[in-house]
């Protein structure tokens, strides 16, 4: 397959021989501010590692940033194992890219991003001339139906159930826990959202207690606060004032939800608190469950509880009202379904 491979354009061996230059500290200083964010990146080759760099750099979205690296690195990987560099790939090697990834059984809505990421890079490469061409235009994208979604939610007896699991956490996390879940699922956050957010993001308006989170687009927004959450959330935080020898937690700084080292939570770990929780509650499918899937069920409980649609828009953060409706379409076309009705007819 290496006999596909395209020779690296001279244009682009110039350009990143001017930046080792003299006077080119500013290129090492560019690559050390993004790997302190995304220190995967240093296994890439030098060359590629400022290309990616300076690409990453130019997206305003944290979130962002983190998924095209995880794209970029995982299409560099894939190159590497068929002799090619990223300047190398052609047309041809995206597409068996893609049919490699939906035969390890990716889904369309995976494989889609993936190529926004890569896509992304080699357009930012070609806006400063430094790619003959961009590999994946032309490439045919899977088709996505707006109307489905793979996200398993909860119904209302599991989300109380869930967080009667939170509250009957166990060990030094255990508060953490039930102001976790209460936030997404009370308030649908982003996982982007939750993990971003800062103790300074608390605050008052208009006699509501709010969080400012930083959403989709870079867009700030307010989110209301339960008396629930909040007093889950105090809870947690006067632990921590308390750990840190303080009388109170207001004033202090650093991340909304921190490990126990006082470190950011990543996504991860997200990931796997839900998971063990909803295991201890029983639910059967705690091992389809994600973060997200509480952030879906928020929505879907929100409709259910016939909040106005209008409403569950702001509430979700969505910027267009089409996004919300799939949660519409979606919540009760099991409970609706026809086999009920054609089990008990033959029944």
């Amino acid at each position: 397959m290496t006999d596909l491979a395209l020779p690296p354009t001279p244009r682009v061996v110039e350009v990143y021989a001017s930046t080792r230059a003299p006077g080119a500290g500013l290129a090492d200083e560019l690559v050390a501010h993004v790997l302190a964010e995304l220190p995967a990146l240093g296994a890439l080759e030098d060359r590629d590692r400022l290309l990616a760099a300076a690409w990453l750099a130019s997206l305003r979205s944290a979130r962002t940033r983190r998924s095209y690296a995880g794209d970029l690195l995982g299409w560099q990987a894939w190159l590497a194992e068929r002799d090619l560099e990223l300047q190398a790939a052609g047309r041809v090697h995206v597409d068996l890219w893609v049919r490699a990834q939906q035969h390890a059984g990716a889904g369309d809505a995976s494989v889609r991003r993936r190529l926004s990421g890569i896509g992304s890079f080699y357009r930012y490469c070609l806006s400063h001339h430094l790619a003959a061409a961009d590999p994946t235009v032309g490439v045919t994208r899977p088709r996505v139906d707006p109307d489905y979604t793979a996200t398993v939610g909860l119904s209302r007896e599991q989300g109380q159930a869930l967080i009667t699991a939170a509250d009957a956490d166990t060990g030094r996390a255990r508060l953490r826990s039930a102001a976790v879940i209460r936030l997404l699922l009370h308030n649908a956050l982003r996982v982007e959202e939750t993990l971003s957010a800062d103790i300074a993001d608390l605050g008052t308006d208009h006699g509501h207690q709010v969080l400012t989170v930083l959403g989709k687009g870079n867009r700030r927004a307010k989110v209301a606060l339960t008396p629930a959450t909040l007093t889950a959330l105090h809870a947690y935080l006067d632990q921590r004032a308390a750990g840190a020898g303080l009388a109170q937690w207001r004033g202090m700084g650093g991340p909304l939800l921190a490990t126990t080292t006082g470190g950011r939570m990543r996504p991860s770990q997200l990931w796997e608190l839900v998971r063990r929780l909803a295991a201890a509650a029983g639910i059967a499918e705690w091992d389809r469950l994600s973060a997200h899937s509480l952030r879906h069920t928020g929505i879907t409980m929100a409709l259910d509880a016939g909040v106005p649609l209008r409403d569950v828009q702001d509430y979700a953060r969505h910027r267009d009202a089409r996004t919300t409706r799939r949660y519409d379409h979606s919540r009760d076309s099991l409970d609706r379904s026809a086999a009920y009705a054609v089990a008990a007819y033959l029944g």
